[in-house]
């Protein structure tokens, strides 16, 4: 079921999702955002080898792909030796989607093992405060 809600994320506990991608494609995991200020972190590794990722945000599922802003660039990642971790911060309400892109191999099909979390902002409101 796509795409995932910040609620949905929250469920995922500390459990790890797998996909399989196919050489010569991609597969995408849109995150649907009503709230600002979220952050959300991912976690992935591939076997074998490595796998392009990126970051994208739509504002509709109406925008085009073309109006799509592109939070941090296609890079190939060596996530077959080292987990990659990052995050981006919520910053408009929308469609955050992660990419994961194995269209530059074209035989080997490859398996991201990823984990994803989405942290709420702690606000402080000095009710603590004697």
């Amino acid at each position: 079921k796509l795409p995932l809600t910040v609620e949905e994320i929250l469920n995922f506990g500390e459990s790890n999702r797998e996909l399989f991608i196919k050489s010569s494609t991609y597969s995408i995991i849109p995150i649907t955002v009503t709230e600002m200020g979220l952050t959300i972190s991912w976690i992935f590794s591939s076997d074998p080898k490595s796998i392009s990722f990126s970051v994208v945000y739509q504002e509709s599922e109406d925008t085009p792909l073309e109006q799509c802003k592109v939070l941090i660039p296609m890079t190939r990642c060596n996530s077959h030796k080292e987990t990659i971790r990052g995050q981006v911060k919520v910053r408009n309400s929308g469609i955050y989607t992660l990419i994961f892109d194995n269209t530059f191999s074209r035989f080997i099909s490859k398996r991201v093992f990823y984990h994803l979390a989405v942290e709420r902002p702690i606000i402080y409101d000095g009710s603590d405060f004697p």
